[in-house]
């Protein structure tokens, strides 16, 4: 049965990040605000029209998830492996009235309050360059959350399965960039080959962007039902195979 012991978890990293949450935010809106003013100011002013909206408009939309994303990995991986291998932080918390389940459960959610955080300050910062016209964009809010749930599970499987630090630059260069470049945040997928084209509607990047794009516009998602269920899949079974491997891991 599911336990809110994991919320102890949760509330254990919140307090060591608010230590450090003033330089965690920035840090985690350099990248994103980097690609949005640089990119949409920059090459914008060279883009025709792209979907009713500027190029900076569209570009907007597909930051927001890729922020969400970057958050999410980030910390289910680089963080998570650091409490849980070289800091021996699970050691000690599984030794208190707490199952592993528990801290792997609260490392899931807690990665994805993170990601929550970011991509919501992405969002923030479109509201004042005036990229966001309808109130509809507060939707993006829980679609943020369920990105971040589904990248925060994929992570943990990969740190489940890391020797080190080294290995996460796998993960990096062999998904979490061509998710970025074809997942529609840059340029539409349309003007991507047919069989790239299949591919990356297979990918959950894909998915929060066609959810997140349209409601920054105040427009409803087409097939809305249809991209939350393929990012919902992605959490609960990114999830449930993070916990088996994670078990198989460190209680041998």
């Amino acid at each position: 049965m599911p336990s809110l012991r994991f919320l102890h978890v949760w509330r254990r990293n919140l307090l060591v990040w608010r230590k450090l949450a003033l330089p965690s935010v920035l840090g985690n809106l350099a990248d994103p605000l980097l690609y949005m003013v640089g990119l949409g100011y920059g090459l914008g002013s060279l883009m025709p029209q792209m979907q009713g909206g500027g190029y900076m408009a569209f570009l907007a939309g597909g930051v927001v998830c890729s922020a969400t994303m970057m958050t999410a990995s980030f910390e289910a991986m680089y963080s998570a492996f650091s409490r849980m291998h070289v800091q021996r932080t699970w050691d000690a918390i599984i030794n208190a009235p707490l199952t592993l389940n528990d801290v792997i459960m609260g490392e899931w959610i807690w990665a994805a309050s993170k990601a929550l955080l970011s991509g919501c300050a992405v969002l923030l910062v479109a509201a004042v360059l005036g990229l966001v016209p309808s109130l509809m964009a507060l939707w993006i809010v829980p679609v943020i959350l369920l990105t971040g749930l589904a990248f925060s599970a994929l992570a943990l499987i990969i740190t489940a399965l890391s020797p080190s630090y080294d290995f996460f630059s796998y993960y990096f260069t062999l998904a979490i960039t061509p998710m970025m470049l074809l997942c529609g945040v840059f340029f539409p997928l349309e003007q991507l080959p047919g069989a790239i084209h299949a591919l990356a509607q297979a990918l959950p990047l894909t998915h929060a962007v066609a959810l997140a794009r349209p409601l920054m516009n105040g427009v409803l998602p087409a097939l809305a039902w249809l991209h939350i269920l393929v990012l919902a899949l992605y959490a609960g079974i990114g999830y449930a195979c993070a916990r088996h491997l994670l078990n198989k891991r460190l209680l041998k």
